[in-house]
């Protein structure tokens, strides 16, 4: 490929730019992935304690409603559950990582006072209560953990081929014409050095 580029000066000037700039570009992609790796790991860290504390958090809901229901009857906890309301409002906010758009979500209020009467209900079901906004709190944000994870990796996917691109193709290809062109070049330039002796030298022989 570097035979095909026309060995002049004003070419060698543009090589050496494009090869200085392709450099420059490969370092800059380098140090964004190796950041987007940074991330990607702590945000993979982030989601498996996530899960280890829902599950924890899962399992000591379930048995504060199994408490409820033996204590006050699964009819009468399935009607005050009817009558929550859902939880609709998440706040979600987006931070930008080298480019990559990452959600968070603002921490439901897991202390919030039920809704309905404490007349007639036990202890457990109040404690069931607010472990399972804790659980819709952990899931949320294991939502956005996981969709981090996802654009991150997607993100470290196009920049390690653009990188690759760069270190494999353009940069050997800017190296190659480069040593091309100054290769002609020299030898141009041995070329019209012997060319000059010999003028020279018939110059002399004529006098």
């Amino acid at each position: 490929m570097a035979s095909k580029v026309t060995p002049t000066r004003g070419a060698l000037m543009r090589m050496v730019r494009a090869a200085s700039l392709a450099q420059k570009g490969h370092d800059l992609l380098e140090r964004k992935r190796q950041i987007l790796m940074m991330e990607l790991v702590k945000h993979i860290d982030d989601a498996k304690n996530l899960q280890r504390e829902m599950a924890s958090v899962f399992a000591d809901a379930y048995k504060a409603l199994e408490r409820a229901n033996i204590s006050m009857g699964i009819d009468v906890v399935e009607d005050i559950a009817m009558a929550v309301p859902e939880e609709e409002d998440f706040i979600i906010r987006l931070k930008s990582i080298m480019g990559v758009e990452i959600p968070e979500i603002d921490p439901i209020d897991a202390s919030l006072k039920p809704s309905y009467s404490f007349y007639g209900t036990s202890g457990s079901l109040d404690i069931a209560y607010s472990a399972f906004r804790r659980v819709l709190e952990l899931i949320s944000r294991l939502a956005a953990v996981e969709t981090s994870v996802y654009r991150l990796a997607v993100q470290i996917k196009k920049t390690h081929k653009r990188v690759n691109a760069l270190e494999k193709v353009a940069i050997p290809f800017y190296k190659s014409s480069i040593a091309y062109i100054e290769n002609v070049l020299e030898e141009g330039e041995r070329e019209d050095i012997v060319r000059m002796k010999k003028a020279k030298e018939n110059l002399e022989k004529k006098k």
